[in-house]
């Protein structure tokens, strides 16, 4: 028998088995993605921190930036 266009199919029931496996599988995807979304922090901010210890190092050596003198008002 084929499903004509528009025709309501109701959804076939799972299994208890089939339900504990899906579970157990979220849960393993989901330990994955936060171990992995963790290790992507950290590398970020090891990253953030050298760049920001490189530009404090350069800003150190470089002269430095003379202040602007405030405009002369006008009357």
């Amino acid at each position: 028998m084929t499903k004509i266009f528009g025709e309501y199919e109701p959804p076939k029931p799972i299994s208890k088995a089939e339900r504990d496996a899906r579970k157990a599988f979220r849960q393993v995807d989901a330990e994955k993605a936060m171990s992995e979304h963790a290790l992507a922090e950290k590398v970020f901010a090891q990253n953030r921190e050298r760049l920001k210890a490189e530009r404090l190092a350069r800003e150190a050596v470089a002269s430095p930036v003379p202040k602007k003198q405030p405009k002369a008002k006008k009357k």
